[in-house]
């Protein structure tokens, strides 16, 4: 009669059948290592895309500013022949009529600037041998849904460019063909861009001096200013005034959610001088008598 196995055999031969073998402890390690390797693979993807970015924004061509600043601009402030990066770099500064424009106008030389971090924000500084005051800084600050420009203020004068320079932006600049000298000064001027509507705080003032038009025989027609004020919570404030000349210019205005809005007129300084002015001051504005009223908004 066959003997039945102990109670015992059978453990031991259940325990020795729950030993790994040398096929699977083989099969764990292929398992672990191949965990491992996609692990490793997955930081070196990781880790080149990240050195692409990195190296993307690094040497991030010029080009791109100069496409950023068409854009912002509806074309008519372009970057011309842009050299070097965005963090510095070149170009020549050209104002056109827009898109489909013939008119354009570029200033000599060449913009020159460099954008480096500062606090939380960028410091952009240019300079520009023929018409900028030295270095001109701009601090630029992004934030969530805003962002704020904030031109640093000058003991003197910013900026000085030729008034045929405007010539570039078409209707009626073109026509109107100007000489004399743009001049701006700002003892500080901050833009926020905040909701699609831009805020200012502070005050930076325009002169056009020694004003000329080749649509008027009268030369030079005088010395203007156009002031932009701008008050935390308030609409800013427009103004435009005559410094000198035979030409008179005032008018006052805002600019804020609902546009802009301003009212002027220019009149010639005495009646022996209204007749050399008379084409110009159709041109400016709609005649009402000797008056030449600006209406904008």
């Amino acid at each position: 009669m066959a003997r039945k196995p102990s109670r015992r055999g059978l453990k031991r031969r259940f325990a020795s059948s729950a030993v790994p073998t040398q096929w699977q402890e083989s099969s764990y390690a292929e398992l672990a290592w191949e965990q491992s390797r996609s692990a490793a693979s997955r930081w070196a993807m990781g880790g080149v895309a990240l050195g692409l970015l990195i190296g993307l924004i690094a040497f991030a061509p010029a080009t791109w500013l100069a496409s950023a600043v068409s854009s912002a601009t509806g074309q008519r402030v372009q970057l011309a022949d842009a050299r070097g990066s965005v963090w510095s770099g070149s170009a020549v500064a050209v104002l056109t009529g827009g898109p489909d424009s013939r008119d354009a106008s570029a200033l000599p030389g060449r913009l020159e600037w460099s954008l480096g971090l500062k606090g939380l924000g960028f410091e952009l500084r240019s300079r520009h041998a023929c018409c900028l005051n030295g270095a001109v800084s701009l601090l630029v600050k992004p934030g969530l849904g805003r962002v704020s420009v904030t031109l640093a203020p000058k003991p003197d004068w910013v900026g000085q460019w030729p008034g045929a320079f405007l010539g570039g932006l078409g209707t009626p600049w073109n026509t109107l063909q100007l000489g004399g000298s743009l001049r701006l000064q700002s003892s500080g001027l901050k833009l926020e861009w905040v909701q699609g509507r831009w805020l200012v705080e502070g005050q930076a003032d325009l002169d056009m001096l020694q004003a000329s038009s080749r649509v008027s025989t009268l030369e030079p027609l005088g010395s203007y200013r156009f002031s932009v004020i701008g008050t935390a919570g308030t609409p800013t404030q427009l103004r435009l005034t005559t410094l000198d000349g035979a030409l008179q210019l005032k008018g006052e205005g805002t600019a804020g959610a609902n546009g802009v809005r301003f009212r002027g007129e220019a009149r010639a300084a005495t009646e022996a001088d209204e007749a050399a002015l008379n084409n110009l001051l159709n041109i400016i504005g709609r005649r009402n008598g000797a008056v030449s009223v600006i209406s904008i908004g």
